[in-house]
């Protein structure tokens, strides 16, 4: 099938690593032009080697609003359009909740609430006079259900999820898609000391239906298709990706 992604323009967030590493080189394949923005310039250089030209990457840190409000403008100086944003970098410090330090808090809800609404804004304005585009936040399972020991990363995804349902309703009348992605358990650098404890990996997947942890390749067909023009009657929507393991009781 045709995603009639060929040379649009497509931002993606956290994509040294990881999911959104998977998703730029996912949507370069479909012939889109991919910012791959993020912290570790060594790590994107990576990603953008194996793009086939149709990658190129910008420094940023997610934390500091500054360095935030010059992502959009970059990508139009470059493209001079933005058809897609993937709001998919994030952080997710664990700990007691009671001994934690509010500076926790505000680094988690620094990127990964307030960082998204900064760029849905700056994006969605250009997307507007353009005459649509489309919006894709990553969320978590934890935000659909709270989980222990992780109390500041599932606050703010549940954030996550109600932005994306509000902003959605908001601009659907301008031809902006605004949707979620909520993935579980994905073998990725972020779960290593999962993966590569027997212990901790049996744990972990005897909680989820499937049996497994998933493949990042696993969740990067709904990502270009929800960037896609192919998608334009879908919005609000919260994509749970987890093998079923929020689903049971």
């Amino acid at each position: 099938m045709d995603l009639q992604l060929r040379d649009t323009v497509v931002l993606v967030t956290g994509a040294s690593r990881g999911l959104g590493a998977a998703m730029a080189l996912a949507l370069a394949r479909e012939g889109a032009h991919v910012v791959a923005a993020a912290r570790s310039v060594d790590s994107l250089a990576a990603v953008a080697a194996d793009g086939g030209g149709r990658i190129t990457t910008l420094e940023a840190d997610l934390r500091d609003e500054s360095s935030v409000a010059g992502v959009v403008p970059a990508v139009l100086e470059r493209h001079g359009r933005i058809d897609g944003l993937i709001n998919n970098a994030g952080i997710a410090p664990a700990g007691k909740f009671a001994t934690q330090d509010p500076a926790i808090w505000k680094d988690a809800l620094a990127v990964n609430v307030v960082a998204p609404m900064l760029l849905a804004q700056a994006a969605g304005v250009r997307m507007i006079e353009q005459g649509g585009g489309r919006i894709v936040n990553v969320a978590s399972t934890t935000g659909v259900r709270g989980k222990p020991y992780l109390v500041p990363y599932s606050t703010s995804k549940g954030a996550v999820v109600r932005f994306t349902e509000a902003l959605a309703a908001e601009w659907a009348p301008k031809n902006v898609q605004v949707n979620c992605i909520a993935p579980g358990a994905f073998v990725t650098e972020a779960q290593k000391a999962v993966t590569e404890s027997p212990e901790l990996h049996a744990k972990r997947i005897a909680k989820i239906p499937a049996g497994r942890m998933a493949d990042p390749a696993e969740l990067v067909p709904l990502a270009c298709l929800l960037v896609s023009p192919l998608s334009s009657f879908t919005t609000g929507a919260i994509f749970v990706v987890d093998g079923g393991e929020s689903g049971k009781l």
